[in-house]
């Protein structure tokens, strides 16, 4: 049982600019709530806890980062903006009685949630503090976590957690560099075409419904359907194996070799559609984001804060064809989604999401009904992919140490796994797999197995 013994206020200890900060397209393309995530800490020696230094240390980062202390509002059209009036973030103080081990692996669980906020999003979207941090002392005195649930409007991964990163720096007394400081002018993200230039066209598959299982007008049957969440690992071997066997099978002459990323997701894409045990002629597809930073023309500035991701599909496949042809197959329609976000596309994209019918489903978000795109379902017979290898989640050291785990902190009601790298920093890689519980022991036996049987080739 967790028991929360005191709640604060954090403040930017210094004057901020005043004034509302425009959001983007990609920002308006997530859900108006807060990403949890948990940070596991397990000191090798006895440590400074102080949370008069967690507190003083937050306010002295929020000021570089002050639209943080900020909170959502809708701007004249119906878009999210972020009204920077430093109304604070909400820092807790608090304490268990179970140990360390008792939450296990800590994968995505209900006991988990203790080690996170709890947000009441019954009281309007506009009055909650866009940051809440939670620390936690297990009953052994020694270990500790730290639960944060941070706006997703307001930043993705790689927005968020330099910033984790920059407080963990000045918490343990270390200067921030001026090189760190991030960009928060979002305009340059403003895609409007000149009037005398029209837009290219593309068809924008991603936007569009995805496959229904045969049979099905609706996916209402597949939402109801309970989820859990496992995490699965690859040691930098295994990973290699799958590398070696999806380029191995690589038949097209003078094409690149399949990365990491597109030979572990086609291998979950394989298992996933194993394990469903769907006809075979079953439309499936996968969605999944792609960090736009570097792919515009010209690419956005250093530390940009803020969302930059844009949405892809690959191709529908009939499960039969994800099956039986070699993983190959998979990694290369992977890689058709991915090659489709170009400069052009994703500015395609970026207006076609801050339409009018988006626009009005962001309003319907505030007034507490309605859906946006971002909520597209991407459950069963299709799969959501998140990659976190490109971020640096296990840097954030507040002088305890680096963090033994870092993840997500809730099980997600559809079918999706999340990609990171293992903490030892060996090349292993964990998945986080949330599938639905009638089918997931299937898919961890297809999952090492496929893996072992490549191994023996």
């Amino acid at each position: 049982m967790v028991t929360i013994k005191a709640s604060y206020t954090v403040i930017p200890n210094q004057p901020t600019p005043k004034g509302r900060l425009w959001l983007s397209g990609s920002d308006q393309f997530t859900r108006p709530g807060h990403t949890p995530l948990v940070y596991i800490y397990k000191p090798k020696q006895n440590h400074e806890y102080s949370m008069e230094r967690m507190m003083n240390t937050l306010s002295k980062i929020l000021v570089h980062y002050y639209p943080i202390a900020g909170r959502l509002s809708l701007s004249k059209n119906g878009g999210m903006e972020v009204e920077c009036n430093a109304k604070g973030v909400t820092l807790l103080e608090a304490e268990t009685t179970k140990r360390l081990e008792d939450y296990g692996d800590f994968s995505p669980s209900e006991p988990i949630k203790e080690l996170l906020p709890t947000i009441d999003y019954t009281q309007p979207i506009e009055e909650l503090p866009l940051l809440f941090v939670q620390l936690t002392r297990f009953h052994d005195g020694q270990n500790l976590a730290i639960g944060v649930a941070l706006s997703h409007p307001l930043g993705d991964g790689q927005a968020w957690i330099p910033f984790i990163n920059l407080w963990a720096k000045v918490a343990r007394g270390d200067t921030l560099e001026p090189h760190e400081m991030p960009f928060l002018d979002r305009t340059i993200l403003k895609f409007e075409f000149p009037h005398q230039t029209p837009p290219p066209h593309f068809d924008h598959q991603e936007l569009k419904p995805m496959p229904l299982i045969l049979g099905k007008n609706d996916n209402i049957g597949e939402k109801k359907k309970k989820t859990t969440a496992a995490l699965l690992k690859l040691t930098s071997k295994q990973v290699e194996m799958l590398k070696d066997k999806a380029n191995h099978e690589q038949t097209r002459k003078g094409s690149r070799p399949f990365t990491r990323y597109e030979a572990v997701v086609a291998h979950i894409w394989r298992c996933a559609s194993k394990a469903r045990e769907l006809d075979e002629k079953q439309p499936t597809l996968v969605r999944f984001n792609v960090d736009f930073r570097n792919r515009l023309n010209p690419p956005l500035p250093r530390n940009y804060f803020g969302n930059a991701l844009a949405v892809t599909v690959t191709p529908t496949c009939e499960i039969g064809e994800i099956i039986s042809n070699p993983l190959s197959y998979a990694a290369q329609k992977i890689r058709e989604a991915n090659e489709r976000l170009t400069n052009e596309y994703i500015r395609s994209q970026m207006n076609v999401i801050v339409g009018k019918e988006q626009l009005d489903a962001i309003r319907g978000f505030f007034l507490g009904k309605g859906e946006n795109l971002s909520t597209i379902f991407a459950g069963s017979p299709n799969l959501h992919i998140t990659s976190w290898i490109g971020m640096p989640a296990y840097e954030a050291d507040f002088g305890w140490g680096k963090p033994v785990f870092v993840g997500l902190g809730y099980v997600c009601p559809f079918d999706r796994a999340i990609i990171t790298l293992g903490p030892e920093g060996d090349g292993s890689v964990v998945v986080v797999m949330h599938f639905q519980v009638i089918h997931m022991q299937l898919f961890k036996k297809f999952f090492y197995e496929d893996i072992l049987f490549t191994s023996r080739l």
